[in-house]
């Protein structure tokens, strides 16, 4: 959309030559920076696309030759960056309902408000540029690399790739370092997979997730008698992973009693049963991982250094995604793809919203949360486009197409509704309570029958969005159900 100083171009196509002149003067008054361009007819518009980069078209509704929404369905199928906007002197909900349904972005009716026109056309020019950013970046997956089931290009990423394949096929211990959710489990396999262990087992230990006191049984095994309920001898992990490689994640987690014998099995390659008055040779390679600073804990005496050296032979460091972000698209594809496929779902895209809005996030959870996010997200996903809406997440300027679609479908059932028949107060009180129950019912889908959150995400006060349900009656009960059913909760 780089036009020297121009920062769009815009096309207006109406067949009333006043109206186009009054746009003109309008639009080179409020966005001098803006190419702007008019055609008298859906023949001459066709005519200036073939030529012209088109960022944001007006259409008018009625026109001779072919109508507005005529028009829309070409642009949609040849120029689908183009953003649209319905014009008509027409205005009944029926004709906008169908223009966001055949895909225009807005729907102004004459007699235009200048103001309202100007910020339309700002919204929609904004859309258009984050629908060439998104294309920008979906052009750059094709080029991405999944390295072992790893995603990523960035030069963070292809360090740790290289670092990878440097020390896979050597037998020294690895000691991987970054915070939770980062990966780390994903490229200690990614060094079996590549080392000549490769057929041998792969065992992961979370060293956090069992408790201290049984957690020597289950890393060098026992004899029977050892203790009270050991009525059989048992094998350990370091056993289990013989001629293959055992992953020690969250190593710094592990008591002091625990890191002396870890520090003897690096060193003598070889463990000791609980019960046992032998020792049993093992041939094991090591890999371990922490999310904690050891260094720190060296000083305060709660980890070996002597341990920490023979584990931090060779260390791998896996960055956040906030110090590789040009990885999230990258990794937003490969999910969704990945959901889409598991949950039988056709999510083909993420809208242009979204995935700016994903580009902001900060990520604490890093990957994990990424992808757990994106999972929610195509669970929810009604259509094949992602939207922001879809994981619940709060944005400001909430836009036109979200509320259309939340009224009743006038244009295919109006005249079948039996409304006619009756009286505008009964018809208005019945589409009413139909637009009520579509719209809060949605967003306490999105929110699991959280009302609190519903009411931050349409801008409502709790009590008023109470008030509302109780009117009409709308029962909160089975969408907190659905969160049961669905096994998952939304970000608050």
């Amino acid at each position: 959309m780089e036009y020297g100083k121009i920062n769009a171009s815009i096309l207006i196509v109406d067949d009333e030559p006043d109206f186009l002149r009054l746009l003109g003067r309008i639009v080179r008054l409020e966005l001098p920076e803006c190419e702007v361009l008019f055609a008298e007819s859906a023949n001459k518009a066709l005519e200036l696309l073939n030529i012209h980069d088109v960022d944001v078209a007006c259409l008018d509704i009625k026109m001779p030759d072919m109508d507005g929404f005529e028009l829309l369905s070409y642009i949609r199928d040849h120029y689908p960056l183009i953003t649209v906007i319905m014009i008509t002197a027409y205005g009944c909900i029926e004709v906008a309902v169908r223009a966001i349904k055949e895909g225009a972005y807005d729907f102004i009716t004459k007699p235009l408000e200048q103001d309202v026109f100007i910020l339309t056309l700002r919204k929609a020019i904004e859309r258009a540029k984050l629908l060439r950013e998104n294309l920008r970046l979906r052009e750059s997956v094709k080029h991405y690399e999944v390295f072992q089931n790893i995603v990523g290009s960035s030069p963070a990423m292809r360090k740790v790739f290289d670092s990878i394949r440097m020390v896979a096929p050597t037998d020294v211990t690895v000691l991987i370092r970054g915070e939770s959710g980062t990966g780390k489990e994903l490229v200690a396999r990614a060094i079996h997979e590549l080392s000549d262990r490769r057929s041998g087992p792969f065992v992961p230990v979370n060293c956090p997730a069992v408790p201290e006191h049984i957690l020597e049984s289950e890393l060098f095994g026992y004899k029977k008698g050892a203790f009270t309920h050991a009525v059989h001898n048992r094998k350990g992990l370091f056993q289990e992973a013989q001629g293959g490689t055992i992953f020690l994640d969250e190593i710094g987690d592990i008591p002091m009693n625990i890191q002396t014998k870890l520090l003897r099995v690096l060193q003598e390659k070889e463990i000791k049963p609980l019960g046992d008055a032998h020792t049993i040779k093992v041939d094991v390679r090591v890999i371990a991982s922490t999310n904690q600073d050891l260094e720190r804990k060296i000083a305060e005496g709660s980890f070996r250094e002597d341990l920490f050296y023979r584990l931090n032979v060779v260390p791998i460091f896996v960055p956040s995604l906030r110090d590789r972000r040009e990885d999230i698209p990258l990794l937003v594809e490969h999910f969704l793809k990945k959901y889409s496929d598991k949950f039988k779902k056709f999510v083909r895209q993420i809208s242009p919203e979204l995935m700016r809005w994903l580009m902001n996030q900060e990520w604490k959870g890093n990957v994990r949360e990424l992808e757990n996010t994106i999972m929610r997200g195509v669970l929810f996903a009604q259509g094949e486009e992602l939207l922001l809406k879809d994981l619940g997440a709060s944005v400001e300027g909430r836009t036109i197409e979200r509320s259309f679609e939340l009224f009743p479908d006038f244009s295919k059932n109006f005249e079948n509704s039996g409304d006619m028949e009756l009286s505008y107060k009964d018809a208005k009180e019945k589409n009413l309570k139909e637009f009520h129950e579509r719209f809060f019912g949605r967003l306490l889908s999105i929110t699991n029958g959280n009302i609190s959150q519903a009411a931050r995400l349409c801008g409502l006060e709790r009590q008023a969005l109470q008030y509302i349900l109780k009117r009409y009656g709308i029962q909160i009960e089975q969408y907190k159900r659905s969160e049961q059913n669905h096994g998952g909760t939304i970000r608050n």
